[in-house]
């Protein structure tokens, strides 16, 4: 696994996870059509990483191939003291310690280029293959918030990821 900047050529890929319902069924985002994924795409190759008060949308992709696998959203508060986390993962790559050593090594670069003091992230508390990523890191459960998503009342828990 290794990360990299989204680039125009993940294209395909990138539409091929987002479109599985599986792999959306917990996330903020939504498939796209072809022209609107691109745009998002190119955006996010060019745009600077990591400002305060955006969102940072960066490839994991398969580290012999290149391959886009999934993505990461990294949100910096706009403070800079504080970033929020999000992960998505095609099915094919789930189940292998991918999105782990995925968040570990965004964790690392976040601190490595930014002032951010605490990293977060938040879930929809029936996402149990999510919570056991968290607790693998390991993230430390920092609240449960009742909320609407999608139209339905749910839970979601808000982890600590990781702090300076």
């Amino acid at each position: 696994m290794k990360l990299r900047r989204l680039a125009a050529t993940d294209l395909a890929a990138f539409q091929a996870y987002r479109g599985d319902p599986d792999v959306g069924r917990w996330q903020g985002w939504t498939p796209q059509a072809d022209e609107q994924a691109l745009a998002f795409l190119n955006e996010m190759a060019t745009i600077p990483l990591f400002q305060p008060g955006q969102w940072s949308q960066l490839a994991v992709a398969d580290a012999q191939t290149d391959r886009l696998i999934g993505d990461l959203g990294i949100h910096v508060s706009a403070d800079g003291l504080e970033a929020e986390f999000g992960f998505s993962l095609a099915r094919a790559a789930q189940g292998r310690g991918i999105a782990t050593a995925a968040v570990r090594a965004a964790i690392a670069l976040v601190f490595e280029q930014t002032g951010v003091q605490r990293i977060h992230a938040q879930t929809d508390a029936r996402n149990s293959a999510c919570i056991r990523l968290l607790e693998r890191l390991p993230a430390r459960l920092l609240a449960r918030i009742e909320t609407e998503f999608r139209g339905e009342a749910c839970v979601e828990w808000r982890y600590e990821l990781a702090q300076r």
